[in-house]
């Protein structure tokens, strides 16, 4: 085989191989998650349409999106025993919102000693919210306000505090 045949495969044999991991690369990212553009996210002033939900009964309520599989949610326990409370003395509405039937929800936060007034069984889409804990004050239009997503550390757990005050 002369020189020039050899590097004429020696660089087809490179571009398939760069073609491949391209391939793969995208694969994988479509297969393991989606792009920040495309996550669903909570929005500061859309509005949350839940089934039945009337958000005029109060001037604000706090909602909790959870599930009970979520191991940042139970981890975040101390906090929703502090912060359910804090939120109900100051006349806010609090509400869970988790993906299972409310009899198992109840169960479960009643494990983490979380006393929740309101629980709904729904889909988190609903709630344009795609990773739990996730917690939303929202207005009396439905309109969301606030919004803090995932395990949150101390300053922002003082931040949510702060904000349901």
């Amino acid at each position: 085989m002369s020189v020039f045949a050899r590097r004429i495969e020696v660089a087809t044999n490179i571009a398939i191989l760069c073609a491949f991991v391209l391939v793969a690369g995208l694969a994988a990212d479509r297969l393991l998650g989606r792009s920040p553009d495309e996550a669903s996210e909570p929005k500061v002033g859309e509005r949350i349409l839940l089934p039945g939900m009337d958000w005029s009964r109060s001037e604000r309520t706090l909602v909790l999106a959870l599930s009970d599989g979520c191991h940042f949610c139970s981890e975040s326990a101390d906090f929703y025993r502090k912060l359910v409370p804090s939120a109900r003395q100051r006349g806010l509405r609090v509400l869970a919102v988790l993906p299972q039937p409310v009899s198992s929800s109840e169960i479960y936060l009643k494990q983490l000693e979380v006393s929740v007034p309101e629980i709904v069984q729904n889909s988190l889409d609903a709630l344009q919210v795609s990773g739990t804990p996730t917690l939303l004050l929202v207005d009396r239009r439905g309109r969301i306000e606030r919004a803090w997503v995932g395990k949150l550390d101390s300053a922002q757990e003082q931040q949510v505090l702060a904000s349901v005050r």
